[in-house]
């Protein structure tokens, strides 16, 4: 029960984080991308640890961990560097000011805030209903194999 409520908080922090997002349009800098440059990330971040709460096992935990850490340490490096082309010195700002992944406590207050406040439609073409269907797959996959499986 408590991976799967780690999850959903993982599902609501990416839902909030796609709803401000327009990929490759504007630098968004608004919502929880005022907070941290890698919401989704951070959301990915608790459907992982959820995730990993959830198959009871150390060692699954620490694989997503391990998985987790690599993976999106590179992602989140190469894409900073595209935006830093894209954007240059607005992104800078931005980047000075709002950290890569550790959410700041207070949003930043930046000139030139990209405008933009949770747009649902905008969620949807950000197909971020699929991390919720892959979300709850999982949870179904492991009670199955909890229900059926000799412990």
């Amino acid at each position: 029960m408590l991976g799967a409520l780690t999850g959903v908080i993982g599902l609501w922090v990416r839902a909030y984080a796609a709803g401000y997002l327009h990929k490759q349009e504007v630098l968004t800098i608004t919502g929880p991308y005022a907070y941290t440059r890698n919401p989704l990330y951070l959301g990915s971040a608790f459907l992982a640890l959820g995730a990993g709460i959830a198959t009871r096992s150390w060692t699954s935990a620490l694989i997503l961990f391990v998985y987790f850490a690599v993976f999106y340490s590179i992602v989140m490096r190469r894409e900073a560097n595209e935006l830093q082309l894209r954007h240059g010195a607005s992104f800078e700002e931005y980047a000075r000011a709002v950290p890569l992944f550790i959410p700041r406590m207070t949003a930043a207050k930046l000139l030139g805030d990209s405008a933009g406040s949770f747009s649902f439609a905008q969620y949807k073409k950000n197909h971020e209903w699929q991390a919720a269907v892959g979300f709850l797959f999982l949870l179904l996959v492991l009670l199955v194999i909890w229900r059926f499986c000799p412990h």
